[in-house]
């Protein structure tokens, strides 16, 4: 072997001092690589991948939000969330009952491939029309939503998070904000536990 290696040596050599030369475009070419992947925003269509099947949910919701109350009413129900357009898309269904009386709940969420953000378009089957989207996507597994909409005849800031808590469970918040987003009242926490 050591004959081999001294075969190499001048080739070695060579090869090094014309490389020497490249060095500095070799780096600057590198750092533009990096320096584009940090600006190209991530891919988040499969976002939501972890979600797809059947949960348990239970759910508490603010009778009145914005109004200094603090009657919450809880639900029992079931989520199924199915995949649409190979994962770029999904259907929420949620079934839930409580003192409160029967729920249904829909929401259809889409992923825009230009923006790579998620709308999450809900409605309730007593309106039977869908709201104002959510946008917004996740950053380190956690997901957050926004919008500005009317409620009551004032404009507020509508926020909604996902965070997966583990591979069985999810909890989800939404709050409002008349404040411009200096303060935000919880009004709607649902956890999800998988069923299996």
């Amino acid at each position: 072997m050591p004959s081999l290696s001294r075969a190499f040596l001048p080739w070695l050599a060579a090869f090094g001092l014309l490389c020497l030369p490249a060095l500095p475009l070799c780096a600057r070419a590198e750092t533009q690589a990096t320096s584009t992947r940090a600006q190209t925003p991530r891919d988040g269509q499969r976002d939501f991948d972890f979600e797809i099947g059947t949960w348990k949910t239970h759910l508490k919701r603010l009778v009145h939000p914005l109004s200094g109350s603090h009657e919450w009413v809880e639900y029992e129900g079931v989520t199924t969330v199915r995949k649409v357009w190979n994962g770029r898309a999904n259907l929420v269904e949620l079934t839930a009952d409580g003192p409160a009386g029967h729920f249904e709940g829909l929401n259809l969420r889409l992923y825009n491939p230009q923006s790579r953000q998620w709308s999450l378009n809900f409605a309730s089957s007593r309106s039977g029309t869908l709201g104002q989207p959510t946008i917004g996507g996740f950053v380190n597994g956690r997901g957050e939503f926004y919008d500005q909409e009317d409620f009551d005849g004032r404009a507020v800031f509508v926020r909604f998070v996902i965070t997966p808590i583990d591979a069985d469970t999810i909890r989800f918040e939404q709050s409002f904000s008349d404040d411009g987003g200096k303060t935000w009242e919880l009004n709607w926490l649902a956890t999800d536990t998988r069923l299996k």
